[in-house]
């Protein structure tokens, strides 16, 4: 089997190996492998095939690694507008219990209403910050 068939082969079987795990570093490593396949079609000599299967798909890796470390990572989803369209919305809490908890009227059902940590409860209009199962925490606006 010629080199360049070898090279080729392998980077198909990384990509058919990051489609089963998801792993998009694997990705990375296979534009190394095409590139070395490349590099065996101009004739390189295997050992700058090696240099550069290592030299681009490591550039690659770390190169999406250093974007991904610049990129802010989103909110827990508990937290999250763009998972709980409830955070952010507001509900009347009329009067708490002593353990830092109340039963509220939102959306036509009854919810558990809890403060968020660190606040003292008292009545009045508060604004829902997190959303744990079928709690809603929640501060004084």
């Amino acid at each position: 089997m010629a080199q360049t068939s070898i090279w080729w082969v392998l980077a198909g079987a990384v990509i058919a190996l990051e489609l089963l795990t998801g792993t998009f570093y694997l990705l990375m490593l296979a534009l190394g492998l095409v590139g070395a396949a490349i590099a065996a079609h101009l004739g390189a000599s295997t050992a700058l095939q090696l240099v550069v299967a290592a030299v681009v798909g490591g550039g690659f890796v770390l190169a999406w690694r250093s974007y991904k470390q610049k990129i802010p990572s989103a909110p827990p989803a508990s937290t999250n507008r763009d998972v709980n369209l409830d955070v952010g919305e507001t509900v009347q809490v009329d009067e708490w219990k002593p353990d830092g908890t109340s039963s509220v009227k939102y959306r036509g059902a009854h919810w558990d209403v809890a403060i968020d940590a660190g606040l003292t409860p008292s009545p009045g209009l508060h604004r829902i910050v997190e959303i744990i199962g079928s709690r809603l925490v929640v501060r004084k606006l």
